[in-house]
């Protein structure tokens, strides 16, 4: 009795004396959103004013990211309990140099969108609330990266799933209802599944605190229950990240809704359900893992090679990029199919440049399409001639993604094809970089005829016979449409050409995710 009481004294004691300074930098994103989602809705009928509202919230929400990786990189993992409740019954905030780099990450992809949608959303789509469901996604996405309870991980979720359907169908035409309920459905069901697997854990372990959950499950070893769960979870996680079979969701929905919300989703939404087969694979069920290991290594082959494929049949470029998406999951799931340091770092490596990377293809997808009028590589053509810097900034972004150097998706790759085959997975790592080159001949296909080539195919003699209505000169581009395609290129190529910080950060990321020690120490400080 003396020594519970003990422990309880102790537990209090680091409860109170947490540095306010990190309890505020966990939860500031989470607080900054809500409140700019909620000032957005009071000024709603004020239009002009709205696209101020966000970027300021978001430049804050960035600003405390940066101070909370820093304090992870600097202190090790951080946690703060509500309302001083002593873990692991308190709803915990944890933060590790995952969860904070993917914050980080996804604030400045948000960011982006919201400087590019003040030109490329309508004023009426404003009053309808694209900015607080904008930021109330990043409060969603943002939440589920930081919390250190699975059952708020399904609530962050939902979060995130509510304003992504309100994002869906702004505008209101009869494509993008279609294409929401397809996303809704799978989703809803993803989200059952998930429900339904922590309901099943709750039972089995009497916990919903992931430090908790990680010290409990050691004893269950490779019994029944704990493979059912960890099957039940990998295929609700699957299902949200779009990985095959039931990734057909993602190109029926992702190209009907306005370019700059379909960079978000594909910047954000899948990435959040690679995050949770990280966080639950290998913190929470790493022995569930390893039995699955071989089946997530053939989803992960299928996913990569049915996005690179699905990429290289296209013509509409809009499904293109979501194809791009999809075989983006599967190299991040191949980090998590291998297990071991190497690969799990390139898989959080992976996630960061796809965030990054894919929110800026969608953007320049808008882009070509105000420069020409048209998503078809059939009817584009020409637009290096007219926007120099438009080819190039297009050009390093397709060479990003198809993960040639010297740009992030490079290093990404490396380190997922070195951990394959350091772990003896040779099959893994062939299907990585098969797949590379089925993604490199379809995005090196768009350049060409997009860019390079002269006209479209009905061009004759130079003379195109087909002008195509809607298009714009260069000169006419507004600034908040150049500015986020040059800060997310600067961005992919300065990581690419100095990766050992990122290398670091990722590294940091994987031995905390293999090695719970340090996670389960900063909620419980050490007690058991």
């Amino acid at each position: 009795m003396a020594a519970t009481k003990t422990t309880v004294d102790i537990t209090a004691a680091m409860v109170t004396e947490a540095v306010p300074l990190a309890d505020w930098l966990l939860v500031a994103p989470v607080l900054l959103t809500m409140a700019g989602g909620a000032i957005s809705i009071i000024f709603r009928k004020k239009s002009t004013t709205q696209p101020w509202i966000a970027i300021t919230t978001i430049a804050l929400v960035i600003l405390s990211n940066i101070g909370l990786l820093n304090h992870v990189l600097t202190n090790g993992v951080v946690t703060m309990v509500m309302g001083s409740w002593l873990p692991p019954f308190g709803i915990a905030f944890t933060a590790d140099p995952l969860g904070a780099l993917l914050a980080l990450t996804a604030s400045v992809a948000t960011m982006c969108v919201a400087v590019f949608a003040m030109n490329s959303i309508a004023e009426n789509e404003r009053r309808y609330g694209f900015y607080p469901f904008l930021l109330m996604l990043l409060c969603g996405v943002t939440g589920s990266f930081l919390t250190g309870d699975i059952f708020n991980l399904y609530v962050w979720f939902e979060v995130l799933l509510i304003s992504s359907f309100g994002m869906q169908i702004l505008g209101n035409e009869k494509v993008q209802i279609d294409g929401a309920v397809k996303y809704a459905v799978l989703n809803l069901i993803a989200t059952t599944l998930f429900l339904a697997a922590t309901g099943l854990l709750y039972g089995l372990v009497g916990t919903l605190n992931m430090a908790d959950i990680a010290g409990k499950l050691k004893a269950f070893d490779n019994s029944g229950p704990m493979l059912g769960l960890a099957t039940l979870y990998f295929l609700a996680f699957a299902m949200k990240a779009a990985a095959f079979p039931v990734n057909f969701w993602l190109p029926a929905s992702y190209h009907t809704p306005r370019l700059v919300v379909a960079a978000i989703f594909a910047g954000l939404l899948t990435k959040v359900g690679v995050y949770a087969l990280l966080r639950v694979m290998l913190l929470l069920m790493p022995e569930g893992r390893d039995w699955l290991a071989s089946l997530i290594g053939i989803v992960a082959i299928a996913t990569m090679l049915t996005g690179s494929l699905g990429a290289l049949a296209q013509t509409d470029i809009r499904r293109l990029m979501a194809y791009l998406v999809i075989a983006g999951i599967g190299a991040m799931m191949a980090g998590i199919a291998v297990g071991n340091e190497v690969a799990v770092s390139g898989a959080i490596f992976y996630s960061m440049h796809s965030v990054l990377i894919m929110t800026a293809l969608y953007l320049l997808v808008a882009f070509m399409f105000q420069m020409s009028g048209t998503f078809s590589l059939r009817e584009i053509g020409g637009l290096y001639i007219r926007t120099p810097l438009g080819a190039g900034i297009g050009l390093i972004l397709l060479l990003a993604v198809a993960g040639l150097p010297p740009f992030s998706g490079f290093w990404a790759k490396l380190l997922l094809v070195a951990g394959a085959l350091e772990a003896g997975r040779g099959w893994v790592a062939a299907g990585i970089l098969v797949s590379g080159l089925f993604t490199t001949i379809a995005v090196g296909r768009l350049w060409i005829f997009a860019f390079w080539r002269g006209g479209n195919e009905h061009t004759v003699d130079g003379i195109q016979a087909l002008p195509i209505a809607g298009s714009s000169d260069a000169s006419e581009i507004s600034w908040s449409i150049w500015l986020p395609l040059v800060v997310l290129t600067a961005l992919i190529f300065i990581i690419g050409i100095l990766p050992e910080t990122m290398m670091s950060i990722t590294e940091n990321g994987a031995k905390t995710l293999i090695d719970p020690t340090a996670y389960i120490g900063s909620v419980f400080g050490g007690i058991r």
